[in-house]
This record gives C-alpha cells, structure tokens and sequence, in this order.
C-alpha cells in the first residue's frame, strides 16, 4: 500500500497543498494514492539530510556499501506481486516484461556490488618516490577516484524498475559513495514509491546514515530546477526527453558552481542494410527489424527509428512494412506519449517529401524519403517515440556516408552485411563511429547489456557527455573524480 509521501531521509512528508495520482495506463482511470507536489521546504530537507550524510557515506568501506546495495536488491524482491501489479496497472506493460525488468533491475545491481568489492575500481595508481632523482627528487603520488557528493537522479518514463528509482543511474552513484536525491516520475509515483521504500529499509538495516536517500515527487518543472540549482547537489543524472535533459544541463552549467549533467536523451539508431544481406537474409532481416521497431511498443531509446538502404534495395521496404502491417499498435504508457506519438506520425504522414509504406490507419509506421531531401528538411530526423520508423534512401554508398556523417549523435548504429560485402566497407563503419556509442553487427539495437564494456551513451545529442555510460559498470565514473596524494604513504 502506497501512502502517496515523501521520503526525506528516514522520515515522511506530504505538506504540499497541490496533488496529483498515478492512473491505469490502460484506462486513464486515476489510482487512489493522492501524491503531494514538493514544496521548497521539503526538497531544502532532502539535500540537507544528503550532505551531511555525505561525509559518513563516503566513509563506508566498499564491502559496507556493497551489503548495502545486496539489501537493496532483496528488499526489491521481497516487495513481491505488489511491485508486478503495480508497475503493470501504471505501465500497461505486460507481467513477463516487469518480471524481467525486476530481475534485470536486481542484476544490476548485484554487478555494482560485485565491482565495489574489488578495490581496482578505484584505478589506483602508486607513482614511487624517487628521492635521489636529479636535479630534482620526485615525490611519492598516488592518485584514485573519490565520490562527488550528493547527486540528483530523475527517473525515466519508459523503464519503471530499470531506470526508475534503483536504477542504473542511482544505484551507481550509491555505489561511489553519493548519497542520492531522487525525483520520481510523476507517470508511476506509486511504483516509485514501493522501491524506494526498499531502499529506506535497506539504509536502515545496514546502518548507513539518514539522508543516504531521499525521494521526492512532482509533477511541476519547479521541482526538478531547485533540484538542479542546490549548490550541495554536485551531479545529475536523467533519462527522458531532450528538452528536458537540456533544460537541466542548461540549468547546471550556469550555476555559480557548474557541475556535471549526465543526460540520456534518446536516439533514432540507424540501422544501415547492405545489398548482399538484403538478397540472403532478406525475410528473417524484415521480421527482425520489424519486431525492434515494435518492441516494447516503441518506447525504448533504442528502437531503430532510421534506415538507411541504397536505392536498388528500395523494395525491401515492403517487406518490412507488410510484417508492420500485421503488428498492433499496442497501448502507451502514458497519454502524453501517446499524443506525441500520433503528433509525429501525422507530421511525416502530411509531409510532401515522405512516402508511407504501412497501410494500417493506427498501428506501427514506416516512412521514406529520398537523402537529397533531408538536407533540406533536418526535423525528418527528430525521434518519433514510439513504433514508428523512416528509411532514407541512398543513390549509392557515398551518398549513404555523407548521410552518416550528418547525422546528430546517437546512442546505437547498426550494420546489416555479409562477411565480405562488410570487408569491403569498412569506410560506413568508420563513419558509425564518430557518431554512435555502440555500433552493432549483424544484430538489432534493443537490448542493452548489463556489463563493464558496454556503452550506453554516445555524441550530443543522444547524450550530454559522450565519454560516459548509463549502463554498466563504468557508470560509476560519472559520480567520481581523481584525486592525487602528493607524499602520503598509503
């Protein structure tokens, strides 16, 4: 049962005059839990509590914090049926997919506590003193990573257990030694609050100190700006929109202490399709893109939104329209994705330069158009969330990589090739690579690898720091900085 509080620190608040609830994402009806707009006071209580528990957390040996994140992970499980029910009333996503969500979730961070409990996370180096070097003896140095200090963390729409509250994002910064600072998502408050009631009761019977976590709820943008202004918040990290990732790291760097702004915020990831794997794989090619396009119902970051493919394959486009024709559409999470996701597609549906393959009045889409007018037109690249994707035709393969080099960041590419015809074009390769965080083989780019060498990032705009990842292990590194001992002994 939800109780629709704050949580500050290991107390409770609710003093916000303003309300709002969770709704059945299938119906629109609102649950019953009233949840309260954080008010100044309460959110100046939540980083209080933070930073003076900083200089205790970071303090914890890393085998304390690793049973601290195991205690997370178990309170998570023991939440039970409760925690499925609830994240498939707010979702409308299906049982088997927040099981999995959970299990992934608990996985997750059972990786951090596993790489914390190892002390060359910390990339410690020792540079030997050198007492009799000329003209000058050399200092004994050592340098390792050190915690930032208390961090923001805003929950994703998309991923209620995964992204959510004891998510990649917070998890990691627990992980380093930062307490945390959590914004709900105001589109599953009551799933959000059963997890951070887990994280509490983990703190707790682990006895890290109060203020360690504190989570807070609101639907106002004004939340989020204070949030992001306290001068004892020194990071932030977001999944969501690119509008709202920019307007929080637009916020951060002019702070009078500017601080970093890890923002996740979404992609088209290209998928490049070569001649050859057309003609040899061409049916199991269009069913496998089809269904990336759709999973999910569109709504995770990495649904391939773009295609690009040479003009002599341009019939292949029917192949995966008449699969899309087949898919339902399936529901949203929530209204607003909804409406956007209609928004777009009537947006492409009405454009002058874009051909409609699929047939179906509501259901997935494919578009095309020519590269020539991309150019012209740069808004055919913003990203339709949801199952909705534009192929680009291409008149040959250089043309195909000046279409590459042009595109904005992305999180992922993709290229379909057999093993010789990839040989020979390496150069669309090369050209991924300035552009992408992760470039797949062969494969399709839903799915995301828990794990040290993934990269879930990648160049403005799919992210604002493309040296960084929002997944895996080295996530870490977003909420440590190095630090140098000049002659101490260690």
């Amino acid at each position: 049962m939800t109780t629709g509080e704050h949580l500050i620190g290991f107390g409770t608040s609710k003093s916000g005059n303003d309300t709002f609830y969770g709704k059945f994402a299938s119906t629109g009806n609102l649950l019953p839990t009233s949840f309260h707009e954080c008010t100044s006071e309460e959110l100046e209580a939540a980083v209080q509590l933070a930073k003076e528990a900083f200089p205790i957390y970071r303090k914890k040996t890393d085998a304390e914090r690793a049973t601290f994140l195991r205690a997370i992970a178990q309170e998570i499980v023991n939440i039970g049926d409760e925690l499925i029910e609830t994240a498939c009333a707010e979702t409308a996503l299906p049982t088997a997919r927040i099981q999995g969500e959970r299990g992934r979730t608990t996985g997750q961070i059972e990786a951090f506590a596993t790489f914390i409990s190892d002390p060359a996370w910390t990339k410690t180096i020792i540079d030997p003193a050198q007492p009799n070097r000329e003209p000058l003896p050399k200092p004994h140095l050592v340098q390792k990573q050190i915690a930032l200090g208390p961090v923001a963390v805003f929950g994703a729409s998309n991923f209620p257990l995964a992204f959510s509250v004891a998510g990649g994002d917070c998890i990691s910064a627990l992980a380093a030694g930062c307490p945390v600072v959590f914004k709900a998502h105001p589109g599953h408050p009551n799933t959000c609050e059963l997890v951070g009631r887990a994280i509490l009761k983990a703190a707790q019977s682990t006895g890290m100190p109060e203020g360690t976590f504190s989570m807070v709820h609101g639907r106002k943008h004004t939340v989020g700006t204070h949030l992001v202004q306290h001068p004892s918040i020194k990071a932030v990290g977001f999944t969501g929109s690119y509008q709202g990732g920019k307007a929080l790291f637009d916020l951060a760097v002019r702070r009078p202490e500017p601080i970093p702004v890890y923002a996740e915020m979404g992609s088209i990831n290209p998928v490049v399709l070569l001649s050859d794997r057309i003609k040899t794989q061409g049916e199991s090619l269009a069913e496998g893109l089809s269904g990336s396009i759709c999973l999910g119902v569109g709504q995770f970051c990495t649904n391939p939104g773009l295609v690009l493919l040479l003009k002599q394959d341009i019939d292949f486009l029917q192949k995966v329209a008449d699969k899309l024709n087949q898919m339902p559409l399936g529901t949203f999470l929530n209204e607003g994705i909804a409406s956007a996701f209609q928004i777009g597609v009537e947006q492409f549906t009405k454009h002058p330069k874009v051909k409609k393959w699929t047939k179906n009045e509501v259901g997935p889409n494919l578009f095309s158009v020519d590269s020539a007018a991309i150019a012209q037109h740069p808004e055919l690249l913003e990203e339709v969330f949801g199952p909705s994707t534009i192929a680009i035709v291409c008149e040959n393969k250089a043309d195909l990589i000046q279409v590459v080099e042009n595109l904005p960041g992305q999180l992922t590419g993709t290229i379909q090739a057999e093993k010789e015809e990839l040989e020979a074009n390496m150069d669309i390769v090369e050209a991924l690579e300035q552009r992408v965080g992760r470039i797949l083989l062969n494969g399709f780019p839903t799915g995301v690898e828990v794990s040290a060498a993934m990269v879930h990032g990648g160049p403005f705009p799919a992210t604002t720091d493309s040296r960084s990842t929002s997944v895996g292990t080295q996530a870490i590194y977003r909420f440590t900085r190095p630090l140098c001992w000049q002659g101490f002994e260690f």
